[in-house]
């Protein structure tokens, strides 16, 4: 009788445990599950249990859920836990594949999630990225969050223009995942507008026919391997810069000048340092001049003694040497002090 006892207060304590973790599931997922099942997309009991353990809020995959159903797209609680589970924003996965159907675009979920993992730390989400599929964006090039207002580019007379454009795109959705940001796009379209002006015969062609520009940057494809789709390019304001050609001209001037002054220095110090070695040389010629000149008394003085010299030879040499500083003094026109 004891044992029977026992075991009857046994099952009486395991079946209060086991109404108590029931009560706790009805507190707990009942709500959710009238709810869901209100709503036409129905989730067991059990599953929202599991997905407790699975660390999942079921709260969140029951409303994604049951917006998807009311916006006529079936999706398993598999897949939906699974993007959560992955780091993914479930939320405005759901919200975005509402807005792509509702705005009949094609839009799996496979893609959708995959372009929510790819903008995860890019700060913007895969709803934004279906709006602008939707409404169109505008992208100003130049970017002026860089500090540039307008793009300056130079035709070929010389002239440079000052150009501020605005791209109208739209998202690609089949190329989000792994297309060109829109800072390639502002970087293309400038090349484009550069390249446009760059070509044009004189800055009046490009200010009579700015429509010009749009259409050759059009023609090049920039939107190629990007997550955006151009619909089109409009200049908003263009203006003339400055004389680029003549400013260049002019500092082409400058520095020629600036060598042919080197080369003429070059020359003259070339020219100095021949008159200073010319000098030289003149006087060395007249050191041999007074050293052969003092040599003519000692070659004289050996004639006197060796009998080839007699007195009135020398006599005639000193009246010749006479005559000659006579002439000398005579012919000489500089006046004496």
């Amino acid at each position: 009788m004891l044992a029977a006892s026992y075991f009857s207060i046994a099952l009486a304590v395991v079946g209060i445990i086991i109404l108590l973790v029931l009560g706790l599931i009805m507190i707990n997922f009942f709500g959710l599950w009238i709810q869901a099942r209100a709503a036409g997309a129905p989730v067991s009991l059990a599953n929202l249990v599991l997905m407790r353990f699975r660390k999942v809020h079921p709260g969140i995959i029951v409303n994604c859920r049951i917006t998807a159903a009311k916006a006529g797209l079936n999706y398993t609680t598999d897949q939906l836990e699974a993007h959560y589970l992955a780091g993914g924003d479930i939320v405005n996965v759901v919200l975005a594949l509402v807005a792509a159907e509702k705005a009949g675009i094609s839009l799996p979920f496979d893609r959708a999630c995959a372009i929510d993992l790819a903008t995860k730390d890019t700060g913007k989400t895969v709803l934004e990225a279906v709006r602008t599929s939707i409404n169109p964006k505008v992208i100003d090039c130049p970017n002026p969050s860089q500090g540039l207002t307008k793009i300056t580019a130079v035709a070929k007379d010389g002239i440079g223009v000052n150009v501020r454009a605005r791209v109208t795109v739209r998202t690609n959705l089949d190329r989000f995942v792994g297309g060109a940001t829109e800072e390639t796009i502002i970087a293309r379209v400038g090349e484009g507008i550069v390249t446009s002006v760059g070509s044009a015969a004189s800055y009046k062609t490009v200010l009579e026919n700015p429509d010009q520009i749009s259409r050759l940057v059009l023609e090049k494809g920039v939107d190629a391997a990007t997550a955006f789709e151009i619909l089109s390019i409009d200049i908003a304001d263009i203006d003339i810069a400055d004389n680029v050609g003549a400013r260049l001209q002019t500092e082409q001037a400058e520095a020629d000048k600036q060598v042919a002054q080197a080369k003429a220095e070059m020359r003259r110090a070339a020219a100095v340092a021949l008159e200073q070695e010319m000098a030289a040389r003149t006087q060395e010629m007249r050191a041999k001049v007074v050293e052969a000149e003092a040599m003519v008394p000692a070659a004289i003085a050996e004639a006197f003694r060796s009998g080839r010299l007699g007195v009135m030879d020398f006599a005639k040499y000193e009246n010749i040497m006479a005559d000659t500083k006579m002439r000398d003094s005579i012919g000489d026109e500089t006046p004496k002090p």
